[in-house]
């Protein structure tokens, strides 16, 4: 199990996503805001913001809550976010990239510095981890959208680079400058993905095994529950084996 785009499986498994449905519209919202606030506020004339939109759609976010989350956007007394990459290590020697959207910069460097520490691991400085990964645009669509031909002549068409398929879901990926373009195509010919953002696609990664597994498991539900945080990206790999062994 990857630690870049699984790590939402695990976090499904682990009974995580209704449980923390609260934090996660707000992280979702903030996105939106940002988006909006940043370009147009109309979808049609702002990728990001349709990315963002399309994210929360896919997590049944109330049309109510997205469209508040854009009139944030044009409220001068909002407080004002600040985009920051925290990159580290964490057990087992694992690289992990933070992505932070902040009112308080100092507040958000201390909290994440402190869970990387607990965790064992330790806070680096900007471009010792992201080095290891690759940015790139990924799109998701369930398992049952299509067939593992299918999904792979719609990429192709689309303007894709690599589908990687599995019992899961089905996983799109494209170069970062190409994701609102490639997403568009798609959705033309597969309907509306699961999701469409810029992640930190890992280039290697780290077989993770006994014990460090519920210190890196830890280390990522920690940094997922950070209000500060609002991705996390790491290059493990956990066997299913393990996982099972975890739960049980």
């Amino acid at each position: 199990m990857a630690g870049h785009s699984k790590w939402a499986n695990i976090q499904h498994r682990k009974g995580r996503q209704d449980a923390k449905r609260s934090k996660m519209f707000s992280k979702l919202s903030k996105e939106i805001t940002i988006a909006a606030k940043m370009g147009a506020p109309d979808p049609e004339f702002n990728p990001r913001l349709r990315l963002a939109i399309q994210a929360a759609k896919a997590q049944s976010m109330p049309k109510d809550n997205i469209d508040r989350a854009i009139k944030k956007s044009t409220n001068a007394d909002e407080a004002s976010f600040e985009e920051i990459r925290y990159e580290g290590f964490g057990p087992a020697g694992i690289g992990v990239i933070v992505e932070a959207l902040t009112d308080n910069r100092n507040r958000a460097a201390s909290e994440i510095r402190s869970i990387f520490t607990k965790s064992g691991g330790n806070l680096g400085e900007t471009g010792a981890v992201s080095f290891m990964f690759d940015r790139v645009g990924l799109i998701q669509y369930p398992a049952d959208a299509a067939s593992e031909d299918s999904i792979m002549e719609a990429a192709i068409e689309g303007g894709a680079d690599d589908v990687v398929s599995s019992s899961d879901d089905h996983e799109v990926y494209c170069a970062a400058d190409q994701l609102a373009e490639v997403a568009r195509n798609l959705e033309k010919i597969l309907g509306e993905p699961q999701t469409a953002r810029l992640i930190w696609r890992p280039q290697n990664e780290i077989e993770v095994s006994g014990d460090k597994v519920e210190s890196v498991i830890k280390l990522m539900n920690t940094l997922d529950d950070c209000d500060d945080v609002q991705n996390v990206y790491a290059n493990f790999d956990i066997s299913d084996e393990e996982m099972e062994r975890l739960a049980g």
